[in-house]
């Protein structure tokens, strides 16, 4: 309500719901007062407001209205909202935009309430590790935060006319993306067919990858049979004794696309494992962008992912945790879209009062079906494709399930909510679990298509027609023989994993994998001098080596990045950094469980994405969050571009271990920094 002019105004709380800008705006009215707290002779003053002093945030129909001091009513009055931001707990959606109001310091914050809830008393104390109650906005703006923009001194800076501005801003929001994934190719098509060797594990997958093209299922192959292989490439014939193999077909079937195009050829098995490299540093500038809600963390994301040794060591090699890596990122990627749409069309359903600020709604939160959602079938197909090229993926599919089912939670209780987990239980859970778990299966049991379709004897995969040579009268006898067998084959390849305890030389701790303990050596030759690109005046031998390590500042910066993930989530609520730490978590948790069994570090892979992300992240709030001083920020970009520089030395310091360059054996073991990496 109007506050009448030439008057005198208690000195009471005063709420303001325009909070679009840093001013609360004309539409929020105008307090007529003539001293600081209010209480002086009548002048004309504008309104402004802390966003954290809204106490019960009442409205009675329109913006800037005042409710006198004394208990909230139980219920809102007919034609008037309630505005449940302060009761309603922070889901994390922010941009990286300027925040609409200052929130109040500590010192500034009144005494705690002896009479204030449970929750309230709870975050008081959290204050103290740095929890901080976030500002309010408008609910749109909440539910679908814009993105941010560069600031007119860059412009300046630049000397961009201000009409080419808004088309440059949205050029960038792909063409930074772009060229990032342009510098992230060239490394890794670099010189691909080198070294002109089975390395490591691709002696078992690139082979099958050839067999699965040739016969639709492995074969066993003659012992020591590298070289032929690279002697004789694609016509190296194929037998048909089927072979028992340990990992689903999907990510041979995708170095048997390399195959199909290049040959048998090592250009030919690592090309579709460097494609997918490449494109994995695409999604994550754009997941990142989306995310932060800059184009420049995004970017940076995607940067960080594209000097990482072991990405880059990965990417050029025919094993299958780099697809994983991949369908598990695209999964990723799918779902964090979902979530901007279900979010978008929750704020185009809320109601608009007249000064054209879009307000919460407990009936539309509770009750709107947030109708056809593609991006959570997108996600159930990347997620099957993710198990179907390793078992590790499936714990993905659990992960990124509950994730998302949480941010409905969040989005329908920042859209008004007063139950929002029941309002997910009714409308949400059900429709999630359509449009992921189904997907799910049948796309893994897609990819056993070529195992399934070979049934002659003589021409079929290991244990195809063991449902037919082994009936069951049972509650076995229920399912047709093709499940049955693909079922007891399964459990024999389960068995084989729990089960695997046979020592390695390279073998590792997952607790140990975060700070490099123990890296991978796929390939190494000491060639003499003149030979093999070893220069003739080294005093001994050359040493050429790919080392699957992951660059050591990289990976340590993010063990800290790690940490802060954890704690913005924990203490700020903060959903990105929940998300980050839920696809972390997710793959590399689990193998906690298993550290007796035989892993190895590269496996961590899976979950380097989520490192950069989270270092990104880390290296926003170095430089400084919006508003911040200029000698802050001046502070902060020299920091994060002192600890950026840094990082992309180190990879092109341990570039040639990398790639298997040919370097001086001294040089090699300047690069050997602890004894566990020789």
């Amino acid at each position: 309500m109007g506050v009448p002019a030439r008057t005198r105004v208690p000195c009471v709380p005063v709420t303001c719901h325009s909070l679009a800008g840093p001013h609360c705006g004309a539409a929020a009215g105008r307090l007529r007062t003539g001293s600081p707290d209010g209480c002086g002779p009548a002048v004309d003053r504008p309104l402004s407001v802390r966003a954290d002093s809204l106490e019960w945030g009442w409205s009675p129909g329109r913006a800037g209205s005042v409710r006198p001091p004394g208990p909230a009513p139980s219920a809102s009055p007919a034609g008037r909202t309630w505005d449940p931001h302060s009761r309603v707990p922070y889901d994390g959606a922010v941009t990286s935009a300027p925040s609409p109001q200052p929130t109040r310091d500590s010192a500034d914050r009144p005494a705690p309430d002896p009479q204030q809830s449970p929750a309230q008393s709870w975050s008081a104390r959290l204050r103290r590790f740095g929890y901080a109650a976030q500002p309010v906005q408008d609910v749109a703006q909440r539910l679908d935060p814009p993105y941010a923009e560069p600031g007119p001194r860059l412009w300046s800076v630049l000397k961009v006319a201000p009409e080419s501005r808004p088309g440059l801003t949205r050029a960038l929001g792909w063409g930074g993306p772009l060229l990032v994934t342009l510098f992230a190719g060239l490394l890794r098509f670099w010189n691909l067919g080198k070294p002109n060797a089975v390395i490591f594990d691709e002696t078992y997958y690139a082979k099958d990858a050839w067999a699965l093209l040739k016969r639709g299922y492995e074969v066993n192959w003659p012992k020591d049979y590298n070289d032929t292989v690279i002697e004789l490439g694609s016509k190296v014939p194929v037998g048909h004794d089927p072979s028992y193999v340990v990992h689903p077909p999907m990510g041979k079937w995708v170095i048997a696309a390399g195959e199909w195009i290049f040959g048998l050829t090592p250009f030919g098995w690592r090309f579709m494992v460097a494609l997918l490299g490449t494109l994995s540093v695409l999604m994550v500038c754009r997941i990142g962008r989306r995310m932060f809600r800059s184009t420049f963390l995004g970017c940076l994301a995607g940067l960080l992912l594209a000097v990482d040794g072991l990405h880059l060591v990965m990417s050029r090699t025919a094993l299958l945790d780099l697809p994983l890596m991949f369908f598990v990122l695209a999964a990723f990627g799918a779902l964090v879209i979902d979530r901007d749409k279900a979010r978008a069309r929750l704020a185009a359903a809320l109601p608009v009062d007249e000064d054209g600020v879009v307000r919460p709604d407990a009936k539309i939160a509770e009750t709107l079906r947030l109708g056809w959602r593609p991006w959570r079938i997108a996600a159930g197909v990347f997620l099957g494709l993710a198990f179907a090229t390793k078992w590790n993926g499936g714990v993905f599919l659990a992960a990124f399930g509950l994730m998302t089912v949480l941010w409905d939670v969040g989005g329908r209780r920042t859209a008004g909510a007063r139950r929002p987990y029941v309002a997910v239980l009714k409308r949400d859970v059900l429709p999630a679990f359509v449009s992921t778990v189904p997907v799910f299966v049948a796309t893994y049991l897609a990819t056993w298509t070529g195992w399934l379709l070979h049934t002659e004897k003589g021409d079929r995969g290991y244990l195809r027609e063991w449902g037919a040579e082994h009936p069951s009268s049972g509650f076995g006898g229920l399912f047709p023989d093709w499940w049955r067998s693909l079922w007891h084959y399964s459990h024999q390849v389960w068995n084989f994993h729990v089960d695997l305890v046979s020592p390695h030389d390279y073998e590792s701790n997952p607790w140990s994998w975060l700070v490099l303990g123990r890296p991978v050596s796929y390939y190494y030759e000491s060639p003499a001098p003149g030979t093999a690109n070893c220069p003739t005046g080294v005093r001994e031998k050359c040493a050429s080596e790919v080392l699957a390590l992951g660059t050591p500042l990289l990976w340590w910066a993010a063990c800290f990045a790690v940490l802060y993930v954890l704690w913005r989530w924990f203490f700020r609520r903060d959903w990105r950094a929940g998300a980050i730490a839920c696809a972390f978590l997710a793959g590399w948790l689990p193998w906690l469980k298993y550290q007796e069994r035989t892993i190895f570090l590269f496996y961590a892979v899976v979950f380097v994405p989520y490192l950069c992300m989270a270092l990104s992240m880390m290296i926003g709030s170095i430089i400084g969050p919006p508003g911040s001083n200029e000698r802050r920020r001046v502070v902060g970009v020299v920091g994060a571009g002192v600890l950026v520089l840094l990082i992309v030395w180190n990879f092109i310091y341990f570039w040639p271990i990398y790639t298997g360059h040919s370097i001086p054996v001294d040089s090699w073991r300047a690069r050997m920094w602890f004894d566990t990496w020789v």
